[in-house]
């Protein structure tokens, strides 16, 4: 038997591509990396742009979103953790709000809003660079960026 299968850990989790009248947040985490909110699906969660803002909530403080329509990215990863291989997907969304205040969580150690370059520069993953690229090419064809 392979001994990776034996110890590979299936993961979901949801998260958003948050946007400021044309910023976008990032959030860094304890690892020093830069990434937008996101958090794993718990159990009694059957929605998951539900999770995406119950996460966003608990990280940041801010809850006064509208989810965009018709955007929905899937994004999938994996790496070792305490000896175990993490196979990951996360389902990322994209929402406005109004909101520029953030009460970053203990999981983080900063925040920035950033314009949609500047952002793509910041983020640490290639695919949080890809997450980016789509949702602000989705944001540019439905007429909300230019």
């Amino acid at each position: 038997m392979n001994k990776d299968f034996r110890h590979t850990v299936m993961e979901t989790s949801c998260g958003v591509v948050l946007v400021n009248f044309g910023s976008i947040l990032l959030l860094q985490y304890p690892q020093g990396h830069w990434d937008f909110p996101k958090g794993h699906v718990e159990e009694d969660d059957d929605d998951r742009k539900a999770t995406a803002a119950r996460e966003l909530a608990e990280e940041t403080g801010i809850s006064d979103i509208q989810f965009i329509d018709d955007f929905e990215f899937r994004t999938a990863y994996d790496f070792r953790h305490k000896g175990k291989r993490i196979d990951k997907q996360v389902f990322w969304y994209i929402a406005e709000t109004e909101t520029i205040s953030v009460k970053i969580s203990h999981e983080h150690q900063e925040h920035l809003w950033l314009e949609w370059e500047s952002a793509m520069m910041q983020l640490t993953h290639h695919e949080s660079k890809g997450v980016l690229a789509a949702a602000h090419a989705h944001m540019k064809s439905i007429g909300k960026e230019d």
